[in-house]
């Protein structure tokens, strides 16, 4: 009799497993930090991304949106998604590092599991200068985002509403002429 149960409980285990699609429950990156392979970021950096062993969140802002504005005053500039910046996550077979996004021609593996491109949603950026005036810090905001997968269903449990800060240098007189 023990035979027969623990052949049936390992063919309805068998029944219930996955057949390989991904489900996806939680996107949350806010404990993750900022990275770019742009060093020092500029205002014309455009590619940032988040990576979370396995998992990635990229954000391709449109060109121009990090704006080091004037010190003394804070400005705040939207991109929307889909139209004019882009959020992609992506989920690897195996853990990622930066170089994966900073190589030259991307390594072969890990390798994409899936991949869900945002369809709707604003990147918002606030800018100040720093306490010393050396440089600006962007403070990255992501509002109403909405992912849906290949099967139409939207990912509800989303935390990524504070994408980060980057750090832009003022450039001094000598640099701004030359």
């Amino acid at each position: 009799m023990k035979k027969i149960l623990f052949s049936l409980a390992g063919l309805a285990s068998l029944i219930a497993c996955s057949d390989g699609d991904l489900q996806i429950e939680t996107i949350d990156f806010n404990s993750v930090a900022v990275e770019s392979c742009d060093s020092p970021v500029t205002t014309s950096t455009t590619l940032l991304f988040k990576v979370n062993e396995s998992e990635a969140l990229i954000l391709e802002l449109q060109t121009g949106v990090l704006d080091n504005g004037v010190v003394g005053e804070t400005i705040t500039t939207e991109s929307s998604v889909s139209s004019q910046s882009s959020l992609i996550y992506r989920i690897f077979s195996d853990g990622i590092t930066s170089s994966y996004f900073c190589d030259a021609i991307p390594p072969a593996t890990p390798t994409v599991l899936e991949e869900i491109e945002a369809q709707d949603g604003m990147v918002i950026i606030e800018t100040t200068a720093n306490e010393d005036n050396t440089s600006f810090v962007h403070t990255i905001s992501l509002s109403g985002i909405s992912f849906v997968n290949e099967a139409g269903e939207r990912i509800t449990n989303l935390a990524v509403d504070e994408f980060g800060d980057v750090t832009t240098v003022i450039p001094t007189e000598t640099e701004e002429t030359n």
